[in-house]
């Protein structure tokens, strides 16, 4: 297994890395448990001007950490720079919040014989992080400053096409302050990922990632009793109501398909539209998908970069030729240019039906689906009908319809007009074969926390006498 750094553009090496041995792998965990040993002892103030200084940290490399993500994995340039910046402010959030957010709950103390009674949360240790290329900052580091923040320690298992991101994480949070072992970055492969599980110090693990890895990982926390955190990516859907403004649709439908070369797991996938507004919808999107430039990831001019991976630019043109070779039709794009790296152009595609791969499967490029559909209930049902249910976009300016929305989509995210995003301030998770708990708002600083009963009493006699005893 190839550790290493390969330039999306040309396809050529630029750097590889060895793999940890078993001892350097051991010394790792027990870092951890030093490290875990050491922050879970400090306090919200403490934590909180490291995870400040970290912030400051991104902030004042953000030019240069933006340039090697666009290196590493082909994103823009322009993008790479709003993920440091998007990065620092989830640090800087969870700087401010996180003693709120795990305060003791008080519970009713009468009511169960006390003088006192709460709950409270507690980190639970060292927590393995599988993360991939796509978002190679944002991804680690919204699962990083909550679980720092709450004094659990982070081991990263990076993607293998970016090590240099993840060795640039690996120093961020020891140079701004957090003890030696509280986050590293394991340079592993795979293959050594049940043994970190296995291993007792390690108490739990999260995973962005396909449905495959997802269940891999479940798999092997399950059987060492591990908890775990999923996001295993969607298909999600774009729906367009008659009464929606289209021509705004159409504008954010395209950037929402494209954003990170459309290498997003809540980017738009498939485009849901009324039939009484499909033809300005489809005029107007296939006008904007093709008039996207594809380029140099670095320029300013370039609004669409290469695929990460060989592999993934290859996944997604076969895809496509599955719909076409079925009887889809391709309105803008489908043909890679002959050229070194990988790249794909901005395409729609029509007329898709049960059987194509398409039509169930994620594309996980800028390719877009369009669909037809002449009521609610249709759109409805198109929508909730993959295995996915991660992020959701439905464009109506009617409030009843809204609300219908809101309540019918199966999905963890629903976005009424306007792009799915995740902010710190919102859970963040999908349903189904999209995974299950949640990352970012006070939701995500609890998932790897144990919340402990306390009961007082005072001292003269023990709680609940005479009552039976679970």
């Amino acid at each position: 297994m190839s550790i290493a750094t390969i330039d999306p553009t040309s396809g050529q090496v630029l750097k590889t890395f060895d793999e940890l041995t078993d001892e350097q792998l051991d010394a790792a965990l027990a870092r951890a448990a030093d490290g875990f040993a050491r922050l879970r002892t400090t306090g919200f103030d403490e934590r909180a001007r490291w995870m400040s200084a970290a912030a400051d940290l991104l902030d004042a490399e953000r030019d240069d950490v933006a340039r090697m993500m666009t290196t590493e994995m082909g994103k823009t340039y322009a993008s790479a720079k709003a993920e440091v910046t998007k990065c620092a402010a989830a640090c800087r959030y969870y700087a401010r919040h996180a003693e709120s957010f795990l305060a003791d709950e008080p519970a009713d103390a009468a009511a169960v014989g006390a003088i006192r009674a709460y709950g409270r949360y507690q980190p639970m240790g060292p927590v393995l992080a599988v993360m991939p290329w796509n978002f190679p900052l944002w991804q680690v580091i919204r699962f990083a400053a909550p679980a720092l923040m709450a004094g659990n320690v982070g081991l990263l298992k990076h993607a293998s096409n970016v090590p240099q991101t993840a060795l640039y994480l690996d120093e961020l949070f020891r140079r701004a302050g957090f003890p030696v072992g509280a986050f590293q970055a394991l340079m592993i492969g795979s293959s050594a990922i049940d043994r970190v599980l296995a291993d007792p110090r390690v108490r739990a693990a999260t995973l962005t990632g396909s449905e495959g890895a997802g269940r891999s990982i479940a798999a092997s926390a399950g059987r060492h009793l591990k908890k775990t955190v999923l996001e295993l990516g969607g298909s999600d859907p774009f729906v367009v109501m008659p009464s929606a403004d289209v021509q705004r649709a159409a504008e954010v439908a395209t950037v929402a398909r494209c954003q990170n070369n459309g290498q997003s797991c809540i980017a738009a996938k498939r485009f849901i539209v009324h039939a009484d507004v499909y033809d300005a919808f489809a005029e107007a999107f296939v006008a904007r998908m093709a008039a996207l430039r594809v380029g140099d990831p670095m320029s300013e001019e370039t609004d669409v970069g290469p695929l990460a991976t060989e592999r993934g630019r290859d996944e997604v043109a076969e895809q496509v030729r599955d719909a076409v070779d079925r009887g889809a039709r391709v309105l803008c794009g489908g043909d890679p240019p002959e050229r070194a790296g990988w790249w794909y152009p901005p395409t729609v595609v029509a007329d898709l039906a049960p059987g194509m791969r398409m039509y169930a499967e994620e594309v996980f490029g800028p390719v877009a689906g369009l669909y037809r559909v002449s009521s609610y209930d249709e759109a409805i049902a198109l929508a909730n009908g993959t295995n996915y249910g991660l992020g959701s976009n439905a464009w109506t300016r009617d409030p009843a319809e809204q609300e219908r929305f809101v309540t019918d989509l199966d999905a963890g995210l629903v976005f009424i007009n306007g792009m799915t995003t995740s902010y710190p301030e919102l859970p963040f998770g999908g349903v189904r074969n999209s995974g299950y708990g949640r990352e970012l708002s006070a939701h995500g600083i609890r998932e790897f926390c144990t919340l402990k009963a306390v009961w007082v009493g005072e001292g003269v006699a023990g709680p609940g006498a005479g009552a039976h005893s679970e």
